[in-house]
């Protein structure tokens, strides 16, 4: 059966100002330190799958990829879903999220080899607008700031890449301070961020 999706998408990663891969041009797509590490947030607000509702819940995305470039994939990853969500909306997140509906995760699902279980968790988030953090559970915190000049002005990446890969029109560059602490993934930091509202359906 079809479903939809969207929200809100966090990005976090390891990079040092902005992640090449946004971009997704593979002569540019080195990573900082021979690695990456991303997580990624997604706050629903609207959708179903299956006649589920899937709206109000939180969904966190992280994955390890062992370089040099995004498209030498063998990543590792894991799925964090929102202790409030009901066994059939996890049941239906984990599937969307994990790529096996379709839609935008499925291309990012092609570059991981190994998926670890995924772990229901307590997702606190604290949204001043500007500043965004999220608590998951002992997992990790995923901080995103929106990055302005001066005056105040906000810099924006619109169309192309990864902006259009995941269902978004634009995406605002928002730097990041976020640590991740699962002992079965690598333990990182993130620098780069950027955030914006995505649209999924299959």
């Amino acid at each position: 059966m079809a479903w939809q999706m969207s929200g809100q998408l966090i990005e976090t990663c390891s990079c040092n100002m902005f992640c090449p891969c946004w971009f997704t041009v593979q002569e540019l797509m080195i990573m900082d330190q021979g690695w990456c590490a991303s997580a990624i947030a997604f706050r629903t607000r609207d959708g179903s799958s299956d006649g589920v509702p899937l709206g109000g819940r939180t969904i966190v995305f992280a994955v390890d990829f062992p370089g040099p470039t995004l498209f030498d994939g063998n990543a590792t990853a894991r799925l964090y879903i929102d202790e409030s969500a009901t066994a059939d909306q996890r049941r239906e997140l984990e599937a969307i999220c994990s790529g096996r509906k379709g839609g935008p995760m499925a291309t990012v699902a092609s570059l991981v080899s190994k998926w670890l279980p995924a772990r229901s968790a307590k997702i606190d988030v604290a949204d001043s607008g500007d500043t965004i953090v999220l608590s998951v559970g002992d997992a990790g915190r995923l901080e995103s700031k929106r990055l302005r000049d001066p005056q105040g002005q906000g810099f924006t990446l619109r169309g192309g890449g990864f902006v259009s890969g995941l269902g978004m029109q634009e995406v605002d560059l928002a730097p990041s301070g976020s640590r991740w602490t699962d002992p079965d993934l690598r333990r990182f930091e993130t620098k780069s961020g950027a955030r914006g509202e995505f649209s999924w359906s299959a």
